[in-house]
């Protein structure tokens, strides 16, 4: 016995590549920003095969806290202790003022080589 599948059309709606901006957060910019940040902070310690006890000595977090980090629960961190970790990472943060252009977001951070 055969059966086709018919593949349903899904509807979709392209985002802006700003989740909180198309939830309609406030503070979206922000609040994107401040997650980049922590997904920087996390894709180094995951790059670099700590454990957590070690990245816990390192960041001088306890164990949960760790686990908060790596998990992507950013909010439960200041952008100060951000910076602060990855200082402790030995990474240089560069901050760069320019003139805002339409279209394009207020913050842009990456992750260098």
């Amino acid at each position: 016995m055969s059966t086709k599948h018919h593949p349903r059309e899904i509807a979709f709606e392209e985002g802006s590549g700003n989740v909180f901006a198309d939830l309609g957060f406030d503070n979206a910019e922000e609040r994107f920003a401040h997650a980049r940040l922590g997904a920087c902070v996390t894709q180094i310690l995951t790059e670099s095969g700590r454990s957590p006890s070690e990245i816990g000595s390192l960041l001088q977090l306890a164990p949960s806290e760790v686990e908060h980090l790596l998990d992507g629960h950013f909010s439960r961190f200041s952008t100060d202790a951000l910076l602060a970790f990855l200082k402790r990472l030995d990474r240089k943060v560069t901050i760069r003022i320019t003139p805002h252009h339409p279209g394009e977001p207020y913050h842009d951070i990456a992750l260098g080589p």
